[in-house]
């Protein structure tokens, strides 16, 4: 499904503000389901130099403290939260949504895409999971290896004429480590493993490391970070369709979050079939009604798998019975991809 011959995919650490916000998200969308499965959830974060704001809708017979369980997901990513000041402003859904999806149907409107691919395991691109595997790797290097690590951070990797050509590496670092150490370092323990994994060469890649040159302050002391703003990062990185619908923070009832799923489920499905090696699904709803105004599924070849789609259920409580998202399993698809991971229910 990919438009061009060169393009560059990203992923972030779990340090980055965007990331952080998903994490605290999801962490109260789990919390929540722990108690009451049937929570109605939407919880937007917000964080910007010493400030975290709690903000959205919840409808449950859960009680959680939503202050301690972002504290507590902001020190495990590596961060102190003694200058923090968290305000949380926390509401009920409202009727006129609710009244729908507690007829089954979907809470809210919109598109949504699911991609597969053969070409991996994952049945992602390789560069994907590639982009993916660097940012983690990051993230392991700092937690088990390198002191001068911080959480912050991003990766790029960019594909000319189907070939690998550069590979972007941006981390937040101490001080005192100068940026020699840091190219070294990060070359020789994070990007030349990660190609081996794969069977690439790294002779030919251009490698860039910090290239502003200093990357010391990180995390909200530098950016602001806000809930569902790494939708790319979180689907396939900009080679497949997205609606634009965030995931992080919602309950399954909301189809922007579900509906993926289900259209990821869909097409590794479609893929294993052999009806294709790359397959998208998409699905469109109203708000309030369970059956999906659309259902479409092609593969790479453009041959309609309309047909083969629709045999699956898309009503809204058919995709949270058919996958369980009643459970809490939400914190964990909040860094490096929603899709890809062993263990999720859409993706067995």
């Amino acid at each position: 499904m990919r438009i061009a011959n060169t393009y560059t995919v990203e992923s972030v650490t779990s340090g980055h503000p965007d990331k952080v916000c998903d994490q605290i998200s999801d962490a109260i969308l789990d919390a929540l389901l722990e108690q009451d499965p049937n929570s109605r959830v939407a919880v937007e974060t917000f964080g910007s130099h010493g400030l975290l704001v709690l903000g959205g809708e919840v409808t449950s017979k859960s009680s959680v403290n939503y202050e301690a369980i972002a504290r507590q997901v902001y020190r495990d990513i590596g961060y102190d939260d003694s200058n923090l000041e968290i305000i949380t402003h926390i509401a009920e859904q409202s009727p006129d949504i609710s009244q729908g999806v507690d007829t089954g149907g979907a809470g809210d409107q919109g598109i949504m895409y699911g991609f597969a691919t053969s070409e991996t395991e994952e049945m992602l691109p390789k560069e994907v999971v590639l982009v993916h595997a660097l940012a983690k790797g990051l993230e392991n290097l700092r937690r088990n290896k390198i002191n001068w690590l911080r959480p912050d951070g991003k990766t790029q990797v960019t594909v000319e004429n189907g070939v690998i050509s550069t590979i972007l590496v941006s981390t937040q670092h101490s001080e005192e480590v100068n940026q020699e150490e840091i190219f070294e370092t990060l070359k020789e323990e994070l990007i030349k493993p990660e190609l081996e994994k794969m069977g690439i060469e790294l002779e030919q890649i251009k490698i860039l490391v910090n290239p502003t040159g200093k990357f010391v302050q990180g995390g909200f002391d530098a950016d602001a970070g806000l809930t569902g703003r790494k939708i790319m990062v979180d689907t396939y990185c900009g080679l497949a369709p997205h609606g634009g619908g965030a995931f992080s923070g919602k309950d399954a009832s909301k189809v922007d979050r579900s509906a993926a799923y289900m259209c990821r489920y869909v097409a590794r499905q479609l893929v294993n079939a052999g009806l294709g090696n790359q397959v998208l699904v998409s699905v469109a709803y109203a708000i309030g009604k369970a059956e999906p105004l659309m259902v479409e599924a092609v593969n790479a070849k453009g041959e309609s798998l309309a047909s083969h789609a629709r045999k699956f259920d898309f009503r809204p409580n058919a995709i949270i019975e058919k996958l369980k998202l009643k459970t809490p399993i939400f914190r964990q698809t909040s860094t490096y991809g929603h899709f890809g991971k062993a263990g999720l229910p859409w993706e067995e």
